[in-house]
């Protein structure tokens, strides 16, 4: 009986453990931060900031890419709701409004999501030297494949790593995130933006063929 009771909580032990181990998760509903990103190809890299608003499905992005030897400002607002970003060209005062592709928001683990393991980075032996994250990985549509970085506590994004055909790798890290959006009108186009019509393209950019679109542009222009 005793034999019984110890499998018993044994068993007990072990569902309790694999019920709490990480699941995928969603990031708080309002964040500013920082990002890099750098393609495989080396083409295109570019640093700058992203405010996230996950109540409206909204993000702006701005960003100084670094294309060859050139440096350019970029100003995006990605409208998820609405299937749509803006490209904001503040010198010209104009704007390019173009189809986005909603099945997948950066700033969650998708639900389907695989765990491929749970690491400190940094140092797990004092307090305060490391943070607990979990790498998850899946696919995307058109044959795509991903590899995120969440910490475990918060769930905020460390680093993405995307794969399509046509875009091929894609690294982006993040850092210097906080809660909230100090200004809500980010998440409105310009007054120039009203007259903007839908560019008609095959399809759709993704959040980081997005990022891409001015090193696509440079490259289709050489």
């Amino acid at each position: 009986m005793n034999f019984i009771s110890v499998l018993s909580c044994l068993s007990l032990a072990l569902t309790t453990a694999a019920a709490q181990g990480p699941k995928p998760c969603v990031s708080p509903e309002l964040m500013s931060g920082g990002f890099t990103l750098m393609d495989a190809g080396g083409l295109y890299m570019s640093t700058g900031t992203v405010s996230y608003d996950a109540i409206g499905q909204r993000m702006r992005v701005r960003n100084f890419p670094l294309v060859g030897n050139e440096t350019f400002p970029m100003d995006q607002l990605m409208l998820f709701n609405q299937k749509v970003y803006y490209e904001i060209d503040w010198s010209k005062l104009s704007c390019k409004k173009k189809a986005l592709d909603t099945t997948f928001i950066p700033m969650q683990v998708p639900s389907d999501a695989k765990l491929m393991g749970q690491v400190f980075m940094g140092s797990s032996s004092l307090w305060g030297m490391g943070v607990l994250t979990n790498t998850w990985y899946g696919e995307l549509p058109q044959n795509g494949q991903y590899s995120f970085v969440f910490t475990e506590i918060g769930c905020i994004p460390v680093t993405w790593s995307v794969y399509t055909p046509a875009s091929g790798w894609v690294a982006v890290s993040t850092f210097n995130w906080v809660l909230g959006n100090t200004n809500p009108m980010d998440y409105s186009p310009p007054f120039f933006c009203g007259k903007a019509e839908l560019e008609e393209n095959e399809t759709p950019d993704t959040f980081f063929s997005a990022l891409q679109s001015l090193a696509k542009q440079t490259k289709e222009q050489e």
